[in-house]
């Protein structure tokens, strides 16, 4: 496993980019937000392709935050309606930077954070502590991410995070997917194993409502191009399950 500086913040702090490779696959890591630069994967006939967006140089992502591209996403991925929430009696404000909600932990997410890295395995631990009050959120958070490739090269990435208070969490990775290493994704096929859907309103705030997909454009339960303008959560059939079970596919 490799480290490299790959470049540095207006503030002078560095950023370095950790290289994974197993399986004939190699996954490149930032510091700077957690994110997966690359992911490059061998084809049939082993010639290999980047299959994720991002930039070659650490300015490009400081200069277009917005996509998030590949980012660890936190404190509280998607959306807070308003900026604000109760929790304890209390009301507590976040920034409004998708007004007027909130929008993946605010104005400095988890995602415009630089985290301590060790490798472990055939993967690395990323850390940071998030203190009382930061983007106002309670408590003191410890997060533990850590990306790994398996011994057939599958990237699996793992949240963990603890507090000393009641707070609210929730971690996810928003990388974009080319699966055809090229051109645009649009004939990607997806199998979802969800027969219902969150709808929202016009600020893509979940209604509260649970809605079925039959006879909708989010009915992916057989495979089929997904094609755009798809912004919603969708309630897996089997909720939660004591292990790992399949969930969805895309397939270029």
């Amino acid at each position: 496993m490799d480290s490299e500086l790959f470049g540095t913040l207006p503030d002078g702090t560095p950023v370095h980019r950790w290289t994974l490779e197993r399986a004939g696959v190699r996954v490149r890591i930032l510091t700077y937000g957690g994110i997966v630069q690359s992911v490059e994967i061998p084809d049939r006939d082993g010639h290999r392709a980047d299959v994720v967006l991002g930039f070659p140089e650490l300015g490009g992502y400081l200069a277009h935050p917005d996509p998030y591209l590949g980012a660890l996403v936190g404190r509280y991925a998607n959306r807070i309606a308003g900026g604000r929430f109760p929790l304890d009696g209390l009301t507590y404000h976040l920034a409004q930077n998708n007004a007027p909600n909130s929008l993946h932990g605010g104005d400095v997410g988890f995602d415009k954070r630089v985290w301590d890295a060790e490798p472990v395995g055939h993967g690395l631990r990323l850390t940071r502590v998030s203190p009382h009050g930061e983007e106002g959120f309670p408590g003191r958070l410890e997060v533990t991410a850590t990306y790994a490739l398996d011994a057939a090269g599958a990237l699996r990435i793992a949240y963990e995070a603890v507090t000393d208070a009641p707070t609210v969490v929730n971690l996810t990775n928003h990388t974009y997917w080319n699966l055809a290493g090229s051109g645009n994704a649009g004939g990607h096929e997806l199998r979802l194993s969800a027969s219902r859907l969150t709808p929202v309103d016009a600020d893509l705030i979940p209604t509260g409502a649970l809605e079925s997909v039959d006879g909708t454009r989010f009915d992916f339960r057989t495979a089929r191009k997904a094609g755009a303008g798809y912004d919603h959560n969708f309630v897996l059939d089997k909720g939660t399950t004591a292990s790992a079970v399949e969930a969805a596919e895309l397939h270029d």
